[in-house]
């Protein structure tokens, strides 16, 4: 049976901020959604006129997300899925992806925008044979998105947890990495760990994030290719490692684009 359900205060009327760029709703601006607000739009601009090739990222992060689901739920045999930061619904959630190969799949979303909460019903449809769940909670409070993810997912049995662009919204590194060991730590073995995120290489892509956090906006903050890649200390790295997002596991019928510089890193591995 389909288990579609929204925690209670999900249900409340929640005020949004329109005076303040919000992440989530600039990252639907640059994917061409209607989720977002002139604020998101000037924010949005600003970055894109410094490091244009934000949108072909923005577009790139849901190309491997679709693209690490597909391979989990096909190949790894992966039932549930435990997606943090999930964003405003775009076509392709993770749901749509995992139940697409799997009806029975399982998938609980985690995220605390406001907006985002708004639109969660249209993430919480599902198979008649799989569930969706939504919890209002994020990255900094590993302990209660467990708890909350075990209404609908059996955490003694194999998850597959993602995190796509959001680790940034950790400032302290060491702080990141612990509550990515928490999580994965109360994951069973065979558990897996997708994820993906932007260098501090890329010139201009790291000067329009500093105008963005100087914006007034919550500040997001890039790490170097070593730091990324030390998320997945102590996994099995599946090939090809941890590489350019367009280059994981490319679809040969879909066309390359993009400048070939390394803007964001991403990578899949399994818990042993």
């Amino acid at each position: 049976m389909a288990q579609d359900s929204l925690r209670p205060e999900t249900d409340s009327v929640t005020k949004i901020d329109t005076t303040v760029p919000h992440s989530a709703r600039i990252w639907n601006y640059w994917l061409g959604g209607k989720d977002n607000y002139p604020v998101d739009h000037e924010a949005g601009d600003a970055f894109r006129a410094v490091f244009p090739g934000i949108t072909d990222l923005a577009r790139d992060s849901r190309a491997f997300l679709g693209r690490a689901v597909r391979f989990l739920a096909q190949e790894a045999g992966i039932r549930q899925f435990l997606d943090i930061g999930t964003g405003l619904p775009t076509a392709d959630n993770t749901h749509e992806i995992a139940q697409r190969v799997v009806p029975e799949a399982r998938i609980v979303y985690v995220d605390n925008d406001p907006l985002v909460l708004t639109h969660a019903r249209a993430l919480l449809t599902s198979t008649p044979e799989g569930a969706t769940d939504y919890i209002d909670s994020d990255l900094h409070d590993p302990a209660t998105v467990l708890r909350e993810a075990a209404r609908t997912l059996d955490l003694r049995r194999p998850v597959a947890l993602t995190l796509m662009q959001v680790s940034g919204h950790i400032a302290d590194y060491d702080e990141a990495r612990s509550i990515v060991g928490t999580l994965m730590a109360a994951l069973p073995s065979g558990s897996w760990f997708a994820f993906n995120d932007s260098v501090d290489t890329h010139r201009a892509n790291a000067e329009a994030t500093r105008r963005y956090n100087e914006s007034g906006a919550v500040p997001y903050y890039l790490r170097s290719p070593d730091r990324l890649a030390g998320f997945f200390d102590g996994l099995e790295l599946l090939e090809p490692g941890v590489v350019p997002l367009a280059d994981w596991r490319p679809d040969p019928s879909a066309p390359r684009g993009g400048s070939g510089e390394v803007i964001a890193l991403g990578g899949v591995a399994r818990k042993p």
